[in-house]
């Protein structure tokens, strides 16, 4: 049941990750800078309670299956997953939440871009995790 908790919160925020990249992000743009303050603050508010739990559950479960799942997976495959883990931990707190921070605080097109464009390294980065994973499935069956 651990690795099934993984596996359904690592494909729940790949796919949750694409949306907000290719759809959500973008869509910052046409808010408008009248708005955008109060529209940011929302958005920050509002996703956190989606996201953070299944971020919290992917880790804490990423991190249980590697050391107490089963012995027959390949280490390459539970080490990538967890180093995947920590680029994504690692680019949204050192990259993606200050963006979202200063965001919060006025509307800067300059750094509305760099949140846009350094989330490419978490898209990526779930991406792979969720093949890792959908990987390590015939060990589990």
């Amino acid at each position: 049941m651990l690795f099934d908790i993984h596996l359904l919160t690592t494909l729940m925020m790949a796919g949750i990750i694409w949306f907000v990249q290719i759809v959500h992000y973008p869509l910052f743009r046409e808010v408008g800078s009248g708005k955008f303050v109060a529209y940011e603050n929302q958005h920050t508010t509002r996703t956190g309670w989606v996201i953070a739990p299944i971020m919290v559950l992917e880790l804490g479960t990423g991190i249980a299956v590697t050391w107490l799942g089963n012995t027959a997976v390949p280490d390459v495959l539970e080490w990538s997953g967890i180093v995947l883990l920590l680029i994504i931990w690692g680019s949204t707190f050192l990259i993606q939440v200050p963006c979202h921070r200063a965001l919060s605080d006025r509307y800067d097109p300059l750094i509305l871009h760099r949140l846009i464009t350094s989330n490419w390294i978490r898209t990526i980065a779930w991406s792979l995790r969720a093949l890792i994973v959908i990987r390590m499935v015939p060990y589990y069956i």
